[in-house]
C-alpha cells in the first residue's frame, strides 16, 4: 500500500483499516458536537425535541452531507479535523481560552487549510484573553492588556509548534514542507475549478476572450468563507470549512439559516464530481435530498413565526440545482461532446455553485457589518 508506484493497490484489508479509522476517529467529532450544543442558544420554539434547536444543530453537524460524502465515501478524515475545531469553538465559549487555543495550535498542524481562519481566533483571543477588563460601555480599558496571558499564549503555540515543525527543521526539511503546504507554483485553480470567486473570474474570462463569541463565530466563518471564496489553488472540499461553523449560527436567527440553506445546498452539490462512478450517482443524490429536505424543514419550523427563509429568486436558483444535475449526469453523456469537451459538466457545475456560494457570501458579510451597526447603535 505505501509503494507509489503501486498506483492500482487494493484489499479487504486496507479498506477495512481505511473504512475503521474515519469511523473510530469520528468518536471526536460526536464529542465536540455534543459540546457545541451545550453552548449555543438558538431560537425557542416549542416543546417537541425534533423542534429544540439543540436537537437540529446536532442532525446538522452529524448528519452533515458533505462530510459524509467526502470522509466515508471519498475516504479522508475531515471529520476527526473538523472536531477539533468545534471543540476549540466549544471551549472559547466556555471561556476556556488556554484550551481553546491549545486545541487549535494542534489543529492547524494537523492540516494547514485552517489557517484561513486563525486571524478570528487572534482578534479574539487578543479582545477577550488578553484584555482583561472593559469600560463601563464596553469599550477596550488599555491599561488591563496582561503581558502574563500574552506569553503564554505565545508559549502554548509554539510547543505545539515545536513539537510538529522540529523534526523537519533538525532535518532541514522545512523548505521541503512549506512548498507542499503553499504550492504557488502550481496554478490559481484546482483541475476541477472550486466554486469560488476565481471560478466566476475565470468563465468571465473565457467568454470574453470569445466576447463576542457569537460574534467570534460570525467572523470565523467570514474568514474562512472568503479564504474559499479568494484562496488560491482552493480545493472543493474546503467549504466544508465554512458550511460547518455556520451550523452553528443557523438556529438563532432567520437571517443566518437563511444564508446557511443557500451556502449549505449549493456547496454540497458542488461537491458531487467527487463521487462520479454509477452505482454512486443514487447513492448521492438520495443523501443530498435527504439532508437538504430536513435541514429546510427543520429551520422552517424553527423560524416559522418569521419572515420566510427564502425568497423568490433564492428558490429559483435552488431549484436550478435539479436540471443542473439532469443536464449533466442524464443528457450530456448522450451528446457528441462527451468526448471533444468533456469537462462541461465540471465547468457547469463549478461557475452555477459559484454565483450562490459567493451570494452566501455577500450576504454573510453584509449581515455582519449590519450587526456591528446595530451593536454599536445599541451602546450609545
Amino acid at each position: 500500500m505505501l509503494n507509489v508506484h503501486n498506483l492500482n493497490y487494493s484489499s479487504s484489508r486496507t479498506l477495512l483499516f481505511q473504512r475503521f479509522s474515519v469511523i473510530f476517529m469520528d468518536v471526536l467529532f460526536v464529542y465536540a458536537v455534543r459540546e457545541c450544543c451545550k453552548c449555543i442558544d438558538g431560537k425557542k420554539v416549542g416543546k417537541e425535541l425534533t423542534e429544540k434547536p439543540k436537537f437540529i444543530l446536532s442532525v446538522l453537524l452529524l448528519w452533515n452531507f458533505g462530510l459524509l460524502i467526502v470522509d466515508h465515501i471519498h475516504f479522508q478524515y475531515n471529520g476527526f479535523l473538523f472536531g477539533l475545531m468545534l471543540l476549540s469553538i466549544a471551549r472559547l465559549f466556555q471561556k476556556r481560552h488556554m484550551e481553546g487555543a491549545f486545541l487549535f495550535a494542534v489543529l492547524l498542524h494537523f492540516k494547514h487549510i485552517y489557517l484561513y481562519v486563525a486571524p478570528a481566533y487572534g482578534v479574539y483571543l487578543l479582545r477577550s484573553y488578553c484584555f482583561t477588563a472593559n469600560k463601563p460601555d464596553g469599550s477596550i480599558r488599555w491599561k488591563s492588556f496582561s503581558f502574563v496571558r500574552v506569553i503564554s499564549l505565545g508559549l502554548v503555540v509554539f510547543l505545539v509548534s515545536a513539537l510538529s515543525l522540529g523534526p523537519f527543521l533538525a532535518l532541514n526539511q522545512l523548505p521541503q514542507v512549506f512548498s507542499r503546504l503553499f504550492p504557488f507554483k502550481r496554478g490559481l485553480c484546482h483541475a476541477y475549478w472550486a466554486p469560488n470567486f476565481w471560478a466566476l473570474y475565470n468563465a468571465l474570462d473565457k467568454v470574453l476572450s470569445v466576447i463576542g463569541p457569537r460574534g467570534f463565530l460570525r467572523c470565523l466563518t467570514l474568514c474562512a468563507l472568503s479564504s474559499f471564496m479568494f484562496g488560491w489553488h482552493v480545493h472543493e472540499k474546503a467549504i466544508l470549512l465554512a458550511i460547518l461553523p455556520m451550523s452553528l449560527l443557523s438556529v438563532g436567527k432567520a437571517g443566518d439559516a437563511s444564508i446557511f440553506l443557500i451556502l449549505t445546498t449549493t456547496g454540497h452539490y458542488s461537491l458531487f464530481p467527487l463521487l462520479f462512478t454509477a452505482p454512486e450517482l443514487p447513492i448521492k443524490i438520495l443523501l443530498m435530498l435527504l439532508f437538504t429536505i430536513y435541514s429546510i424543514s427543520s429551520l422552517k419550523t424553527l423560524f416559522r413565526k418569521e419572515k420566510p427563509l427564502f425568497n423568490w429568486m433564492e428558490t429559483f436558483y435552488l431549484l436550478g440545482l435539479g436540471p443542473l444535475e439532469v443536464c449533466c449526469e442524464f443528457v450530456f453523456p448522450f451528446t457528441s461532446w462527451k468526448v471533444k469537451y468533456p469537462f462541461i459538466p465540471l465547468l457547469l457545475t463549478s461557475v452555477y455553485c459559484a454565483v450562490g456560494i459567493t451570494y452566501a457570501w455577500f450576504k454573510l458579510y453584509v449581515s455582519v457589518l449590519i450587526d456591528s451597526a446595530i451593536g454599536k447603535t445599541k451602546k450609545q
